[in-house]
């Protein structure tokens, strides 16, 4: 591996990444015959192929797999030391890789803003997901931290409570229920429902409450976009459960209503994870500081639905 070069290790990540040469090429910008001449060098150099070509698919082999951890684990390495080097200049810089779920985009952004504008020379990479999508890149350990409001229980993990989530009860503006006051939870198991899917963690609650209450939910329709149920609720087809946060974006016209529901709202949290053993970078560590101290203040005061 003395021959290899740290551009040919990278053009290699972005290849394996993508299982393509194509993506790699447009990803990297160079040609697609410049990333085929590098990995025939790199291949070179290994002793033993890289990739196998079945069909139109491209794929790893055991040594491309292999080789494909360590690069990961080097380019780690390499962006923490540049991260501490920045430091002890006394600046904030590097990459900061979040993965969270899609009901966070009703107010993270609004959080991530004034983080960016305090550390400028930090670059934010977004990724939205369910909660099986941050379990899957928990594995691959993709992410410096994780945003979700149901910590897995199946997973070693540090947790971090940062953030409420009240879920709230959801109706079209002129149902009738939207008169009353109290209702009972027994009266709203009564009624369709429109529910994200299985591996949400609002559906996960939800679920828990009803069946304790020894109730069977009625879901009528399953979607896996907030926005989506949203709409549906409007149309009449069902009541639904979701973070409060969902309404942030609402402004005046409010063709939703919540519901004064007994027990509601559920006194839910946002949590920020990473696996246990896991030595979080600078930025990483920074953004938990500030999260911690700061996301909620700015959360309340940024919201419409208060």
């Amino acid at each position: 591996m003395k021959n290899a070069t740290m551009h040919q290790l990278r053009v290699f990540e972005v290849v394996a990444r993508h299982c393509s040469y194509t993506r790699a090429a447009e990803e990297l910008f160079l040609t697609q015959p410049t990333v085929s001449m590098q990995m025939k060098q790199l291949t070179q150099a290994v002793g033993l192929p890289l990739f196998e070509q079945i069909g139109k698919r491209l794929y790893l082999t055991d040594a491309g797999q292999k080789l494909y951890t360590t690069c990961k684990d080097i380019f780690d390495r390499l962006s923490q030391f540049e991260m501490d080097i920045a430091d002890m200049k006394g600046m904030k810089q590097g990459q900061l890789k979040l993965s969270t779920v899609t009901t966070t985009k009703y107010f993270l952004p609004r959080i991530l803003g004034p983080f960016c504008d305090r550390y400028p020379g930090i670059d934010v990479s977004l990724k939205f997901t369910n909660h099986e999508g941050i379990q899957q890149y928990l594995h691959e350990n993709s992410s410096d931290l994780y945003i979700l409001s149901q910590v897995p229980e199946n997973l070693d993990v540090v947790s971090y409570k940062v953030i409420e989530n009240p879920l709230v009860v959801l109706a079209p503006y002129n149902h009738p229920l939207t008169k009353e006051r109290q209702i009972p939870i027994a009266r709203i198991a009564e009624e369709p429902f429109i529910m994200r899917e299985s591996g949400s963690g609002t559906r996960q609650v939800v679920q828990k409450l009803f069946d304790r209450h020894d109730l069977k939910l009625k879901v009528r329709l399953e979607l896996s976009s907030n926005e989506a149920i949203k709409q549906a609720i409007v149309g009449g087809l069902g009541l639904s459960i979701l973070s409060r946060h969902t309404l942030a974006l609402e402004g005046m016209t409010k063709p939703l209503a919540v519901l004064d529901v007994a027990g509601f709202p559920i006194q839910n949290y946002w949590y920020v994870i990473y696996p246990s053993g896991k030595q979080l970078s600078v930025v990483g560590r920074t953004f938990l500081n500030y999260l911690q101290q700061e996301g909620e203040q700015i959360t309340e005061a940024s919201a419409f639905f208060n």
